[in-house]
C-alpha cells in the first residue's frame, strides 16, 4: 500500500463515517499521509482528524476516535493509534508491504510517475539564462513535472542563489556529467553549489561512503549483484509464495520505496530536485542497512527459502526505484561498480 493508496483509504473511511452519520462534514478531496518524523509512530501518520474537527463541530480527539475505529478494519492496516491532540499513526499489515514490491516490479521504469499534476500547464525557465545551474535545474524540474502528469506551458521564473559563471563545458569536463549534475541539483535553491575548489571536485568524485552520489550508485549496483548471485544460487525470486516483511530494516526500506511517487510529485510541485536527491540518499542508506541486517542469500549449506526470495524481490524493487530516481535527475545508474 503506497501513501497515495492509503490516502484514498482514509478518504473512504471519512466517507463511510459521514454515510453512517457519525460525522457531519464535507468529505475532503485530498488527505495528507506521510512518514512520521521519528521511529515508533507507525508507518504513516495523518492529521485528517485535526483537519475535520472544526467543520464537524467535534474535538480532534473525537474525530480521531471515530476514524481510528473504522480505519482499523480496512484490509492491509494492522493498527491505528491516536497521538497527541488527534494525529492518526497507522501501521500497515506485514503482508501489505508485499504489494508495494509487486507494484514496483510490475511497473519497473514507470514506477514513480503519476497523474497528480495532470491538467496543470507549467514549466520553468532560469532566472539567468546564462547560468549553468539555472538551465540544468529548469530542465530537471520540467522532467519532474512531466513525470507527475503536468504539461509544459507558460514559463515562470526560477529563483536560485547566485553562482559562479563557470562554463558548462568546463564543469562537465572536470567532474563528468553525473557528478556535475549531482553537484548542481543536490543543494537546495537557496544554497550555492560547491564546484570550484579542487577539494570540491575530489569529494564529488570520491569512490567512498562519504560521497552521497557514490552511496546511491553503489547501492543500486549491489541490488543488481544480489539478483545475479540469487540466480546462481537457485533462489526462486518469482515464487508465488510471499514471505511477509517484519524486520525493521525491511519496513523502513519499504516505506521509502512506497513514498517515492509522492516525493517525485512534491519535488515537481516545489520545483525542487534536491528533494528527490535527498530521498535517494535515504533510500540508499536504508538499503545498505537492510543488506547488513537481513541476509538475502543463503549461506554455506543453507537452502534457499521464501524469506530469501522475498528479500531479493525487495532488493530488486529498491534498485528499480534508485534507477528511476537517478534517471529523473539525468544521472546514470551503473549495474556494476
Amino acid at each position: 500500500m503506497t501513501p497515495a493508496e492509503l490516502s484514498r483509504t482514509v478518504i473512504g473511511t471519512v466517507r463511510r463515517a459521514v454515510a453512517a452519520d457519525e460525522l457531519r462534514v464535507a468529505v475532503p478531496d485530498r488527505v495528507v499521509v506521510q512518514r512520521p518524523p521519528r521511529p515508533g509512530c507507525g508507518d504513516y501518520a495523518t492529521n485528517v482528524a485535526l483537519q475535520l474537527a472544526g467543520p464537524a463541530g467535534r474535538t480532534p480527539r473525537q474525530v480521531a476516535e471515530i476514524l481510528s475505529r473504522l480505519l482499523s478494519a480496512e484490509p492491509g492496516i494492522a493498527q491505528v493509534e491516536i497521538a497527541g491532540p488527534g494525529f492518526l499513526n497507522i501501521t500497515l499489515d506485514a503482508w501489505a508491504y508485499a504489494d508495494v514490491v509487486r507494484q514496483v516490479r510490475a511497473q519497473r521504469g514507470e514506477y514513480g510517475r503519476g497523474e497528480g499534476l495532470t491538467g496543470e500547464a507549467v514549466t520553468v525557465v532560469p532566472a539567468d539564462a546564462g547560468a549553468v545551474r539555472g538551465r540544468l535545474v529548469a530542465e530537471t524540474v520540467n522532467d519532474l513535472l512531466r513525470a507527475a502528469g503536468a504539461v509544459p506551458g507558460p514559463a515562470e521564473p526560477l529563483s536560485l542563489t547566485e553562482e559562479d559563471r563557470t562554463t558548462q563545458e568546463d564543469l562537465f569536463r572536470r567532474l563528468g556529467p553525473d557528478a556535475a549534475r549531482w553537484a548542481l541539483l543536490r543543494p537546495p535553491a537557496e544554497d550555492a553549489p560547491r564546484t570550484t575548489a579542487p577539494a570540491d571536485a575530489e569529494a564529488l568524485l570520491a569512490q567512498r561512503a562519504a560521497n552521497p552520489l557514490f552511496r546511491i550508485r553503489y547501492a543500486h549496483a549491489r541490488t543488481r549483484a544480489l539478483l545475479r548471485n540469487a540466480h546462481d544460487l537457485g533462489v526462486d525470486i518469482e515464487s508465488t509464495v510471499d514471505d511477509p516483511y517484519h524486520h525493521p530494516a525491511e519496513t523502513e526500506l519499504l516505506g521509502l520505496i512506497a513514498d517515492f511517487p509522492r516525493v517525485v510529485e512534491t519535488a515537481a510541485r516545489r520545483r525542487a530536485p534536491d528533494r528527490l536527491a535527498r530521498h535517494l540518499e535515504r533510500l540508499a542508506d536504508a538499503f545498505l542497512r537492510f543488506q547488513d541486517e537481513c541476509p538475502a542469500l543463503p549461506k554455506g549449506d543453507e537452502k534457499p527459502s521464501a524469506a530469501h526470495a522475498a528479500r531479493i524481490r525487495l532488493a530488486d524493487a529498491t534498485g528499480t526505484v534508485l534507477a528511476n530516481g537517478l534517471q529523473l535527475l539525468g544521472i546514470t545508474a551503473p549495474e556494476r561498480i
